[in-house]
């Protein structure tokens, strides 16, 4: 349902249920007091009731109400909800003069104390109209701002995560560039494999570092790539344990999030241990979360360069 056809049926039915009061109120007086004269005039107060009402909302929109200050606004509500109410009764009382007969008019008995009491009366209703659209337009704009600031907040996080995604790759090529420059006079032949493992890897990598979020399958992967290349290296001094709960495969993460982890591990914990070590990898559920784990058999350092790591 659109917002417009929704205020339109608060506003029919409002008054509506207002005329019926006043209704019921005459007829539990006095039953005699109904007659088709005064249903007359009544649907004319009602309808007056919308229209000045709904003119009320254009000129508060127009004059910009809405953003003001509860000090500043409240002077103006009374005002604009007494001369609203002013001219609501002067209809109702002009429509009565018109309709009814001349003989039952003059036998009405209308005084200045009872204008007051209607104009009052009417202005109680007016203000409690302005009071809803208000109440509901306020709580439109805390939803509204409430919705901006986690628009926000979302954009930040996604900016930080492609500013940490941008300097993965160089990090990760980096280091494993290392690796194969020490595999060069060592070992000529297992340099050239680990290059055209990383060229194959490197070639992974730029795909998914285009997308905003991978699969649990594809993150792992790019992970088991990555420590195939670095066992080249490391020969029997790196070993790898994997725990994965084959439910969670397809479960979307952000790229990278479990490599860099993995890649931390062995660059601060497996490349500092003479004997090597074990990198274990972890995927898992616990109660309502997905847990990704990585744990090595290294101790951290006190002084500890993360670079554009993790700490």
């Amino acid at each position: 349902m659109s917002r417009r056809l929704l205020y339109w049926l608060v506003q029919l039915f409002g008054w509506i249920g207002y005329c019926l009061l006043i209704f019921s109120s005459v007829y539990v007086q006095d039953s005699k007091g109904i007659d088709a004269e005064f249903i007359a005039s009544l649907s004319a107060m009602g309808l007056s009731g919308i229209l000045l009402t709904h003119l009320q909302r254009l000129l508060m929109i127009r004059w910009g109400w809405l953003d003001m200050k509860l000090a500043p606004l409240v002077p103006r509500l009374l005002l604009s909800s007494l001369f609203t109410s002013s001219i609501i009764t002067f209809v109702w009382v002009g429509a009565s003069f018109v309709i009814q007969s001349k003989d039952d008019w003059l036998k009405q008995e209308i005084t200045t104390s009872g204008m007051v009491l209607s104009i009052v009366s009417m202005g109680v209703v007016i203000l409690f109209w302005n009071a809803i659209y208000f109440t509901v337009h306020l709580f439109r704009k805390s939803r509204k701002q409430e919705i901006s600031n986690l628009s926000l907040a979302a954009s930040n996080r996604e900016s930080e995560l492609k500013n940490l995604r941008s300097q993965l790759n160089p990090h990760f090529l980096f280091n494993s560039l290392n690796g194969i420059r020490a595999l060069v006079d060592i070992d000529p032949n297992k340099a050239k494999v680990s290059i055209t493992a990383l060229s194959n890897l490197l070639r992974q990598s730029l795909v998914m570092g285009r997308q905003n979020k991978v699969t649990v399958e594809s993150e792992l992967e790019i992970v088991r790539n990555y420590l195939d290349l670095e066992k080249i290296r490391f020969e029997d001094r790196l070993t790898v344990d994997w725990e994965i709960d084959d439910e969670l495969l397809n479960i979307q993460i952000p790229p990278f999030v479990v490599q860099m982890m993995v890649e931390n591990a062995v660059k601060h914990g497996i490349s500092h241990l003479k004997e090597g070590g074990e990198v274990s990898i972890s995927v898992r559920k616990e109660k309502n979360e997905v847990v990704l784990e990585v744990r090595n058999s290294g101790s951290l350092r006190k002084v500890t360069d993360t670079a554009v790591g993790i700490a």
